[in-house]
């Protein structure tokens, strides 16, 4: 899945970019306005997220069969391989080119295939997982206006050399996730799963 993480080095440049634009406002107006800002562990957030374990589950479920259509195609691959091995001394040149491209137009096949089950399991992770971001978005978003902060970064505090512990307000928002987990659903509502995590891939 998809990471949140940033490197420190981004970190210092978008505050370098609130403390320019926090230089600039005050040389502006008589009054400097507070540019209140917060960080939080965006892994850690999606660990506890709602419906995680859930979607997990499911990529498990529906990709399983990708691994068994591969395993089959190598298997289809080897076992040729061994017979040409054994009968190759009492074959032809001919039929030694043939049996030769049979083995790269397999072994072709198998790594298109791989591919393309590759790029259809991303997929169906991204989907599994786009609601249950938009829902840690949507709890940032809640503490972001509730506080007053200017914007919310992602950030590992053990990338940051020094910082206020105050600005990390991971714990916080895992705790307000794990009360959207235990809300319970109310009687003929739909489960409270996230949307998308039972869809099967086309």
């Amino acid at each position: 899945m998809r990471s949140f993480s940033r490197t420190a080095c981004a970190t210092l440049a978008v505050l370098t970019l609130i403390f320019g634009f926090s230089r600039s406002t005050q040389g502006q107006q008589s009054a400097p306005t507070a540019f209140r800002i917060a960080f939080v562990n965006t892994n850690v957030l999606l660990d506890n997220a709602p419906g995680k374990t859930q979607a997990e589950s499911t990529y498990a479920r529906e990709t399983r069969a990708y691994g068994d259509q591969l395993k089959k195609m190598s298997d289809s691959l080897n076992a040729m391989f061994t017979s040409y091995q054994k009968q190759e001394p009492t074959l032809t040149a001919t039929q030694k080119e043939t049996r030769q491209k049979g083995l790269r137009d397999l072994q072709q096949q198998l790594q298109e295939k791989q591919q393309q089950l590759t790029q259809q399991a991303q997929q169906r992770q991204n989907e599994l997982m786009a609601p249950i971001m938009e829902q840690v978005k949507k709890v940032l978003d809640d503490i972001r206006t509730e506080d007053g902060y200017a914007m919310i970064m992602t950030g590992d505090p053990q990338l940051i050399l020094s910082y206020d512990k105050n600005l990390d307000i991971t714990d916080r928002v895992v705790a307000r996730l794990k009360t959207i987990a235990a809300m319970p659903t109310k009687v003929g509502a739909p489960v409270s799963a996230p949307a998308g995590v039972t869809r099967k891939p086309q």
